[in-house]
């Protein structure tokens, strides 16, 4: 099979196309064949050699990748034969793997992709989808609620826009730059603005008239973060699950105390509940997209132009999930 592998830690151009062996599923595993892998920001800084919340970088050389969608194309000893020939999703947490076009996980971690899903939408609900679920989760949406979400062309922020929206409240979607902001406000916004405008807060300010943010949704960090802050009033919650605005590599977000609260990690898990909480907020994902209440944003790129996918991401020249099809 073809697939991107990474040899030596480094620039994306490290990411190489190569011909390798066929990988077979073991006890209780699937093979897919893939048809979308999910691209993270994540997988810039272990590319980098940089482990950041990975528990060990990988071994070199190394196939990235962790989301995958595609046709299961074999079993492994003790996989129930009904499973051969499904539409399939799967996140392969931590194993790589992803970048190519046939990967292998555990049964346990599939999911059957709904009818009226394709490849590319299904991945970005089980990774991105699932980490938009766990965010809201902490958000208290309701009609009378005034959210700003950051980075909202993003894969995360543009689900956020949507989960705001069908919730009641009023959405200020932030972006760089007029193509991103146009947009923010097709996928339904109240107001689109551009934080590279230094007057973006009064904008905001006069367009909600008096009233003030209940919730920023903050995946950026940085100077914008502290705008938006600013905007929310008494009891506002202001959410932190990213910070590229400051970097992958700062490791720790922009807080402002008293109101900020990180919700990655055991604290998602922990608000979610369950035997199985990843499973849960995957299974919430997917059926929000099958339902039509959520529709995830792809940019797609060949399987081939991972290294290019990879410095669009890093630039800031992508808007949604970023996806490569083989």
């Amino acid at each position: 099979m073809h697939a991107i592998r990474l040899h030596a830690f480094g620039p994306a151009g490290n990411l190489v196309l190569d011909e390798v062996e066929d990988p077979a599923p073991g006890p209780g595993q699937v093979r897919v064949a893939v048809r979308a892998a999910g691209v993270h920001l994540l997988d810039t800084a272990l590319r980098e050699g940089f482990q950041g919340p990975a528990p060990v970088l990988p071994e070199l050389p190394t196939i990235p990748g962790r989301e995958v969608a595609g046709v299961v194309d074999a079993l492994g000893a003790g996989t129930p034969e009904r499973w051969l020939g499904r539409r399939v999703v799967a996140h392969l947490g931590f194993a790589p793997g992803g970048y190519a076009e046939l990967a292998v996980t555990d049964l346990a971690r599939v999911h059957e992709i709904p009818a009226n899903l394709d490849f590319a939408q299904a991945v970005a609900m089980i990774g991105t989808g699932r980490t938009a679920m766990g965010i809201a989760q902490f958000a208290e949406l309701g009609p009378g609620s005034v959210a700003v979400v950051p980075a909202a062309a993003g894969g995360i922020g543009t689900l956020l826009v949507q989960y705001a929206k069908n919730a009641g409240a009023t959405v200020v979607g932030l972006a760089g730059g007029p193509d991103k902001t146009a947009l923010v406000a097709a996928n339904g916004a109240d107001l689109a603005v551009d934080y590279r405008d230094p007057g973006w807060p009064a904008r905001v300010r006069a367009h909600l008239g008096g009233r003030a943010a209940t919730v920023v949704f903050d995946g950026v960090g940085g100077d914008v973060a502290r705008e938006a802050v600013a905007l929310l009033g008494p009891g506002g919650r202001h959410l932190v699950f990213g910070w590229s605005g400051q970097g992958l590599h700062e490791g720790t977000p922009y807080l402002v105390d008293g109101v900020s609260q990180q919700v990655l990690g055991p604290v998602m898990m922990a608000k979610t509940g369950g035997a199985d909480p990843v499973r849960t907020l995957e299974l919430r994902a997917l059926a929000e997209a099958a339902e039509g209440r959520l529709a995830p944003a792809v940019r797609r790129f060949p399987l081939a132009d991972a290294a290019a996918a990879h410095r669009a991401l890093e630039n800031r020249g992508t808007t949604g999930k970023v996806v490569l099809e083989p």
